[in-house]
């Protein structure tokens, strides 16, 4: 495993994403530049103000009064220019960090979703990159502004007096060995609060999303000690983080006071004994004191500068995961549909033995093939193979006799179409959801004929707003029947020579079934289909039927050869027709 990244590569790599807007981070500089610089003016103007005590004239008094409204003005230009431009960065950091790493995850392989929970990834999303604003916007504003006045300043009283400057100089090394040990417990524990901030998420996320098993269940008590467990973890980390940022920062603060107290003793011991005049006193004491602020205001910003680094290595975890392998570079424009799995072996990622062993199997152009087997048999592994959801661990699969590792995935995947049992529906129209992706630019008529293909037009014909009603999350609006065929509809719109049918009429009621599956025997003409199903019934029709056990085909022909040979098939058969309500079949 690599070493984890230090603070300061980081924050190179941040700055990579600050280049683009590089014209207003110019500007944002010289704003801070321009604020940093009031500082020891207004402490300047102290000599100034002594001076015209001791003579106050009125042009005295009408130049100081000029020169303060001339500082506030030269300082407030400064501050719009640093923070409105350090903003126009910032939120262009975090735009970019959220558009590429979304972009990302479109891309990651199909196991990175099998091990990483979804709350995880959108806490990703959401949380991290916001942390990680924290650290390009307010962290980098104070960082610079802040950091450039207590240059000046220390500029400025060097200039002043170098000995006395030089007494203050000698805290610098205790304030940098404080900051340096608060940030090590400030990155671990803001480690600690994006964990527990993806558990939250994901809790929330399933909770809502099953409200309906967790009200049947009686299970409302359960999900709120899920939550409880989770929130509470996440206030644990929290106040750990705040435990160390509020030790840390009145330490600090006693440390700035401790050598502001000693030269402050110093400059009225020399003004008493008529080493320092009281206008030099003044400028000095103001400066001294101008920089107290800066300073504390630069080592309260480490916790949320170390929540931003935190967050961005999360971040740039994702952005470096390896995408799904793409070495194909041919493509397929007219696809007849003629598939092959040619000793076929595969295993899980950290399995301990493979779900797939010596597949083969030929499937003709436009004939259709049912895969049935228990339970954790390997059916929709099989199936997923296919269109590369997973790479082969052994043998090749052929499309029209070409490797499907020769392909693009973008070329393969347009030859496929897939109805799978767990229905993903989007919250959009009725017809955004059947001319979904690559479809959408179809007509309607188009997309009336696939509707009524699958025997959706009739009941969305019925809606208050027919295609283009609404469908709530994930279909919420729908019945489960009714957005199996809106489904079913986006998979006869697309119109590919390959069709994967995983449970596809599982969700269905008796009627609605009797529908679908008229017009998914009318769909799967002239196509190449790759049938799961739990219901024997549904594909007795089927060119050839097979039978896995254990990751291997044991038996396959078509129903009434397998019915005649009395064995696996014909003991599922059986099963299955002594069971009127038979159990759906695992998805692997």
């Amino acid at each position: 495993m690599s070493a984890s990244p230090t603070p300061g590569q980081l924050y190179k790599r941040l700055l990579t994403f600050v280049w683009p807007h590089r014209v207003a981070f110019t500007l944002s500089i010289i704003g801070f530049i321009m604020f940093a610089a009031s500082a020891p003016m207004l402490a300047h103007l102290m000599g100034w103000v002594e001076r015209t005590l001791q003579n106050p004239t009125q042009d005295n008094i009408l130049l100081i009064v000029g020169a303060l409204l001339g500082v506030y003005l030269f300082r407030g230009i400064g501050t719009f220019l640093g923070k409105y431009f350090t903003s126009v960065v910032g939120t262009g950091v975090v735009q970019a960090l959220r558009l590429q790493l979304f972009g990302r995850m479109l891309n990651l392989p199909s196991f990175y979703y099998d091990s990483e929970s979804s709350g995880r990834l959108i806490s990703r999303v959401i949380f991290d990159v916001e942390q990680v604003n924290g650290a390009s916007t307010r962290a980098l504003t104070t960082v610079v502004q802040e950091g450039m006045t207590v240059l000046l300043l220390m500029g400025y009283l060097i200039w002043l007096d170098y000995t006395l400057t030089g007494i203050f100089l000698v805290i610098v090394p205790v304030i940098g060995l404080l900051v340096s040990q608060a940030s090590r417990f400030f990155r671990r524990y803001s480690r600690g609060i994006q964990k527990s901030m993806g558990e939250v998420t994901q809790v929330t996320n399933e909770s809502i999303n099953g409200y309906r098993e967790v009200r049947t269940y009686g299970a409302k008590d359960y999900e709120t000690q899920r939550f409880t467990k989770a929130a509470e973890q996440n206030r644990k980390q929290v106040m750990k983080f705040s435990r160390v940022n509020a030790i840390n920062v009145p330490t600090t603060q006693m440390v700035i006071a401790l050598g502001l107290g000693v030269m402050v003793y110093l400059m009225f011991q020399r003004v008493a004994n008529d080493q320092m005049t009281t206008e030099a006193f003044l400028q000095f004491i103001t400066a001294a004191s101008l920089i107290a602020k800066p300073i504390r205001a630069l080592t309260d910003i480490n916790s949320i500068v170390q929540k931003g680094l935190t967050a961005a290595e999360s971040v740039f975890s994702i952005l470096d995961a390896d995408v799904e392998e793409d070495a194909g570079s041919q493509s397929l424009p007219d696809c007849n549909g003629d598939v092959r799995f040619d000793d076929v072996s595969f295993r899980y990622d950290k399995a301990a033995e493979d779900a797939l062993r010596h597949i083969t199997l030929n499937i003709p152009a436009g004939t259709s093939v049912a895969l049935v087997g228990k339970s954790g048999s390997g059916k929709t592994t099989l199936a997923s193979l296919l269109p590369r959801f997973y790479e082969l661990t052994a043998g090749r699969i052929l499309l029209d006799g070409q490797d499907t590792r020769e392909l693009t995935l973008d070329s393969l995947r347009d030859q496929i179409a897939i109805v799978s049992q767990q229905v993903t529906l989007f919250n959009a129209s009725i017809r955004d959801n059947i001319a979904y992706g690559a479809l959408r630019d179809l007509d309607d008529e188009a997309v009336f004929a696939a509707a009524k293909a699958a025997h959706a037009h009739d009941f969305i014909s019925r809606l208050p707003q027919g295609y283009d009603t609404q469908v709530g999350e994930n279909g919420v609006m729908l019945s489960g029947g009714q957005r199996q065929r809106i489904a079913i509809a986006r998979a006869i719109l697309k119109n590919a020579p390959v069709l994967i049918l995983d449970e596809a009429t599982s969700a269905l009621d008796t009627e609605s079934e009797r529908h679908i599956q008229a017009a998914m025997e009318e769909v799967m003409k002239g196509r190449t289909t790759l049938v799961i199903a739990h219901r024997l019934s549904t594909i007795e029709q089927a060119d050839n039927i097979v039978v896995i056990e254990s990751g291997e085909i044991i038996e396959q022909g078509s129903h009434n050869e397998l019915l005649a040979k009395g064995g696996a098939y014909t003991q599922l058969h059986q099963l299955q027709f002594t069971d009127p309500q038979p159990s759906a079949a695992d998805a692997r």
